[in-house]
């Protein structure tokens, strides 16, 4: 199978995570588990307040390769990430992905700049 030319940065992908979009994706998910959803048990939880699922914030890497590659190499794409910080409520997140020879670097950043994801992608 032919590789396309695959491109030195990935579209940068943005979300604002909000108390609604929690929910909807705990809708979605069917993951109600109360760090995410129930205010006070959170806020006496380890983390000190609501967290967003990981796998929604993930969800910004997915996006981000499929705004930048053909659905046929998505489909290949083989991600291997590690969750670093917890999204809290109106964190502004963005993707970012750079080239390193076996395909990217990525990580999701919040408005501060730091890291909550970080990780790899590659083709198969």
């Amino acid at each position: 199978m032919n590789m396309p030319d695959l491109p030195d940065r990935l579209e940068s992908v943005e979300m604002l995570v909000t108390m609604d979009k929690i929910r909807l994706y705990a809708d979605i998910v069917d993951d109600y588990n109360p760090i995410h959803v129930d205010p006070e048990f959170a806020a006496d939880s380890p983390m000190g307040g609501i967290i967003a699922h990981g796998t929604m914030s993930l969800a910004l890497v997915w996006q981000s390769l499929r705004a930048s590659l053909p659905a046929d190499v998505v489909q290949r794409a083989h991600v291997e990430i590690r969750f670093v910080k917890p999204v809290r409520i109106n964190d502004r997140l963005t993707s970012k992905a750079a080239r390193d020879g076996k395909g990217w670097r990525i990580e999701v950043v919040n408005q501060e700049n730091v890291t909550v994801i970080q990780g790899h992608a590659s083709i198969t």
